[in-house]
Order: C-alpha cells, then structure tokens, then sequence
C-alpha cells in the first residue's frame, strides 16, 4: 500500500496539473481577446491625435483551495465559461436587441446577472423597502425624487435605454441587464459578465455565430467553485457567491471586480483574505485609431493560498452517516427524533476533527434548491446546530460541578450522600427528585448512575456564584474563538432571570434551569478535562500554505485561554468517575467490551417537548486524543446519542492505513 507522502505527494501534482491547465487557458482567452480587440471592432475607436496610450487589464486569479487534514480536497476549482460583453467591441444601437437574443439562447439553461431591486414579473414593484439602500441608490442613479414610484423608475429606465418598441416584460429583463451593467463600472478594462458557467452547447454557438462577435459577446474561460465532496461539511466549508450590489463599494475599495465571487459563509468567508489570490495585469498599447500595437502581460496572477483544515473527512463522514441512521431508525422505532449534531475535537489542540449536522444538505440542493431548504423551519438543514445550536447539557453537566465541589471542599471522594430519591431541602418550593432511590453513594457512583439527589445537594452547598466559576474556566457559557460563526450559549445563574432563587441552583446543578451550550462549547468542556484542565481557542485550520504547498503562509499553533483552577487529584477523580460512566454506568451498554478504555458521561435533556439525549466522551482514557459531544433532538433516551459517538470513534481509532484515500476502509467495532 502507498505510503501516506507518496499518496500526497501524488494528489499535489493532479492539483498542479490542473492549476497550469487554467492558467494556460487564461492565456488563451486573453490573446483571443487580443486579436477581437485588433481585428474586429478597431473601428470603434476615434482618433484624437496621434498619440499612443497604454490600456491595463486584469488577469484572473483561481481561488485557492480547501483541503482536510489529510490533504483530502474539499473544495477545489474546474474551469467552465462565461459570456461576457467587451466594451471595445459592443455596438450601443444594437446592444438590446443581442440581450434578448442572448436571454433567448439561455432561457432554459442559465440564468443572468440582474441587481434590478424591482420585481422581475409583473407588477413590477420595489423588490425593497423605498428606504432600502438599493432602492435609494436606484433613484440617485435615476436622478429621481426621494417619493418616485417603481413605475416612475421603469419608465425612466425605458428611456434610458431606449425600450420602445420592446414587450414590457422584454422591458423589464433588459433594463435589469443595462442596470446591472452600469453598477459594475462597464468599460474597456473592464468586461462585463453577462452569464457564468453557461453550457458547452451555448458556448459553441456563442463562440461559432459572427453575430455574437460583431456585437461584443464574448466567451470566457473562467474558474468555478466546485465542492469535491458534494456532501462533506457543507456548514463548516460554506460557499461562495456574487459580490450583492450593497456590498460593492466595501468590496471596491478592497480591490474586487464587480464580477468577482466572494466567500459568502463558513471558511469560504473567515479565510478569504487568504483564498481570494492576487489578480495579475496585462496592458496593451493602443495607437490613436484604437488598434493595439502590443501587449505585456505586466504581473502575473498569483493564485489564492491552499487552507488546509483540521477536519479528518474520513471521521466527518461516518458521524454524518451515524446521525443520519441513528435518527432515521427512531422514528421507525417510534421516537419521534427529528434532529442530531456531533462535534469532535483534538484533546491537544482543540482543532475540530469533525462538526457534523442532520438535517444537512448537498451543495448541489443549496444551488438548485435554496428556497425550499431555507423554507424548512421543521428540519432546518441550513442551520449549523453543532456551532450555533443551543441545548441544556443536562447530566453531562455534572462533572463540572464535580470538580468545583471537590476543589473548594465542598465535598470529597469518599463522602458519601444518601439519595432519598424526592430533594426536600427546601420547604417553600416544589422538591425536584431523582430518577431512582440511590441510598448511600459516593461521586464515582453519582456519576456512573447520574444521580440527581446527590449533585442537588453538592449545587446547594456549592452555590451558583461558585458553581459557575469553575464551568467558565472549563468555557462553559464562553465562546471557543473558532474562525466561523458561534454562538455563546447561556450558563444558569442570576444575570439570566430578573429574580434567582435558591431552587433554581438545585436545576442548574443537573444541567438545567436556563444552562444552554453548543455542541463545541461541550466538546471542548470534555477535551478540558481530558487533558487536565487546559482550555485551547478551539480552530478549524490546520495551516495555510502557498499553492503547491511549498511555502507555509500560516502554522495554527495551540492557543491556551485560560487553564482551570483545578488540582489534578480533583482532575484524576473526576475522570475516573466519568471511566465509571462507561464501564458500568449509564455509557455501559455502549462501551462495556469496547477494545479502548472512554470516559463519558450521559444526558436526558429536559425541553418543552420530548427529551433531547446528550453524550459527551473522550478516549483513550489514559492518553486522551479526542472528545466528542453528541445530540440528538428528541431522541428520549441518552444512550442512543452514544451510537452515533462510537461510529465517531471508530472511524477515528480504527481506520485502516488507507485512510488517506477518498474512500478509506474501516475494521469492523462492534
């Protein structure tokens, strides 16, 4: 079998390959265009005197690349076309007449840039409030009142344009186009993108017919994003897309085109300044007459940086399918699961290893079906529950308020509590109660069992104020600083309600009351206590390097946020009842003959409708690599969450050596 490097080194040269094949091809388009430029419609320039003038162009640059761990491709570049209009060779008295032409060519193959805020059938309305920037920028463009009508402005536009004689709907779809047009800064350097990645029929016919030449139409080879694993971490990679017209002037003084694409969500969008690349240059010179005597290509592109991530796709895909099946089988069984997430993360790092979600979606459904997707409020498959999804931790909380009781002395190892099964502490309030009568038992037993009786006496003792502090330190309630959008999560306490009463302790000591946290923050809670109480800025990004991967742009080093105020005897205590957990506790039935010793800890997340399931694990437990947390929504019962967590640790352990491959095999973990 092929070495990891050799595996490597070998999928570096099919990139390379590919990348000289777009830049050759660049060239190509440029001297095809060079010659429409001399040859074609020389006529259209006037003289003014005799002399020479230089003319600059830009020279595209490919975006860089994504690729996991291994150096798997995520999201890579193909080359596709483009039609666009050359200012040089446009004729102005026939340009509306080539757009219905072309719309008619297109009409059921591609659609066209249009920035129009007005509606695209009738009635033609603002598609914006009249006090929207775009509607505001299209009146100042119009030289129109502040009150004029989106009647007012179409008519204004059949003007401009010269629209008589058309349809109103032919009307309304070439003034989208001329707007659009003239937003962009249309000139001589700078094209004008009619349609992108249009079809080889259409190209042919463009590329073939005098009468696209004649009139400005051009074809153009151009870079296209194209998602390897259609499937993979579409959350976490994102996508990209046009550059919106409110944005333009931010994205004008930053160097874009009005063509340009951008990163749009995910790590398309935290790393674009690293994944956009640098445009070259070339400039003609022109005479008086407009011909051009020559051209020199003056900079050359540089294509985006390669970003390599710290996700393994071999461990994302199988906790993608795990959640899937492990949904798809309660609801057959009756359990009316409608949703799942899992985070894992390196215990020494914090790089997130893989950040899976279900319902999810394809990148072929986001382009083809976007609305139906962003419809689905049920399902809500766009959304990233594993980083921005909120859920009570339930009894995974306890081994924080685990190591806060043991850290002050609030409790020792060997103490025991009598679990009377109904907590009557407090006489003025409802008493909660456990889920069994435990009788006499100790930390190790109370997490093994998840014993409420036992933590609602140690939250009562400790307090909120101090139950609190230690879950910060283990960055419970505090985002992890990863590159792409998170949210904070709340941790129960009096800045949560307007009135906080002591009852409201004995809740939040199991997990509950207003306790809310992402998948991530849980991951990293239990990565915390895995490797004794360090907490890292949790990342995506392994590094980033120069295309070809010779030159490091950018190492992720590990940056510690704030190391717990625990001791490690409080540290090895709380582990080993988390071991507890898995070997004959709640976690058992799951990990009772597994081959590598996990330490857990089980939830049942109380909600407004059925429970949610919550496991949180690390292993191995004597050198811990890895953490997981697992939700699934509805799920009831919270071994069903621990399947889809040992899906992820066999991936992860057990991996054969060919994982560097598209398509790794796996031994068999029962």
């Amino acid at each position: 079998m092929p070495s990891k490097e050799a595996i490597l080194k070998k999928r570096d040269k099919r990139r390379m390959f590919t990348a000289v094949i777009l830049v050759v091809l660049s060239f190509v388009l440029f001297f095809s265009r060079l010659f429409e430029l001399q040859y074609l419609k020389a006529a259209t320039y006037t003289a003014q005197g005799s002399g020479i003038s230089t003319i600059k162009a830009p020279i595209k640059a490919s975006r860089g690349e994504i690729l996991d761990y291994y150096g798997r491709p995520l999201a890579t570049n193909r080359a596709g076309y483009n039609l666009a209009f050359n200012y040089a060779s446009i004729n102005k008295n026939t340009l509306n007449d080539v757009i219905v032409v072309l719309m008619q060519l297109l009409q059921n193959n591609q659609s066209w840039a249009d920035d129009l805020p007005l509606n695209k059938q009738s009635p033609y309305g603002f598609t914006e409030a009249a006090d929207s920037d775009a509607t505001k920028k299209l009146l100042k463009n119009l030289n129109l009142a502040h009150y004029a009508t989106a009647e007012n402005c179409f008519n204004a536009m059949v003007e401009l344009y010269q629209l008589q004689g058309y349809s109103t709907e032919q009307q309304r779809r070439i003034m989208g186009v001329r707007y659009t047009m003239d937003r962009a800064g249309f000139s001589i350097t700078a094209p004008y993108t009619f349609a992108e990645d249009v079809s080889s029929e259409v190209m042919t016919v463009v590329s073939e017919n005098q009468y696209f030449a004649e009139n400005g139409v051009t074809v153009e080879i151009a870079s296209f994003r194209e998602y390897s694993a259609d499937s993979v971490a579409p959350h976490i990679i994102g996508n990209v897309g046009p550059i919106y017209a409110d944005d333009w002037e931010t994205y004008k003084e930053k160097g874009y085109s009005y063509n340009d694409k951008v990163g749009k969500s995910g790590i398309e969008k935290a790393e674009e300044e690293y994944l956009r690349g640098q445009d070259g240059e070339i400039t003609y010179r022109v005479n008086a007459k407009g011909k051009i005597l020559s051209s020199t290509v003056t900079k050359q592109p540089v294509q985006g940086n390669t970003v390599r991530l710290t996700l393994d796709k071999t461990v994302q895909m199988a906790a993608q399918n795990a959640l899937k099946s492990t949904v798809e089988q309660l609801k057959k069984d009756g359990i009316n699961a409608s949703a799942g997430t899992a985070v894992a993360v390196n215990i020494k790092t914090f790089g997130v290893i893989a950040a899976a979600n279900y319902p999810s979606y394809t990148y072929k459904d986001y382009k083809e079906n976007y609305q139906k997707l962003a419809n689905d409020k049920t399902g809500k498959p766009l959304f990233n529950r594993a980083f921005n999804g909120t859920y009570p931790p339930a009894s995974t909380f306890k081994p924080a308020v685990a190591c806060a009781a043991l850290q002050l002395g609030v409790i020792t190892p060997q103490e025991t509590i009598i679990c009377r099964h109904t907590y009557t502490y407090y006489k003025d309030t409802k008493p909660p109660h456990c889920m069994g009568t435990h009788g006499a038992i100790t930390l190790n037993r109370a997490l093994a069992k998840s014993c409420n009786y036992y933590f609602f006496d140690v939250g009562r003792r400790l307090g909120i104020d101090n139950m609190n502090k230690y879950c910060r330190m283990l960055g419970l309630g505090e985002y992890t600083g990863v590159e792409i959008d998170e949210s904070k999560g709340i941790l129960a306490g009096p800045s949560s309600r307007e009135k906080w009463y002591a009852g409201y302790t004995l809740s939040a000591a199991i997990g509950q009351s207003d306790n809310s946290f992402t998948p991530l923050q849980m991951a990293c809670y239990a990565a915390t206590i895995a490797n004794g109480g360090t907490r890292y800025k949790a990342t995506l990004i392994d590094k980033i390097t120069a295309y070809g991967q010779n030159t490091t742009v950018l190492k992720n080093q590990a940056k510690v946020l704030n190391k717990a105020e625990l001791s490690q005897s409080v540290i090895n205590t709380v582990k080993e009842g988390m071991l507890s957990v898995t070997e004959d506790g709640t976690g058992s039935r799951i990990f009772s003959n597994y081959p590598i010793k996990v330490g857990g800890k089980t939830g049942t997340a109380e909600n407004s409708g059925k429970d949610h399931t919550v496991f949180i694990a690390f292993a191995p437990y004597d050198n811990p690599e890895i953490a997981v947390s697992v939700i699934i929504e509805h799920g009831e019962y919270g071994t069903y969450s621990g399947n889809v967590l040992k899906s992820i640790f066999n991936a992860y352990f057990f991996t054969e050596l060919n994982k560097y491959s598209d398509t790794p095999s796996y031994k068999i973990i029962p």
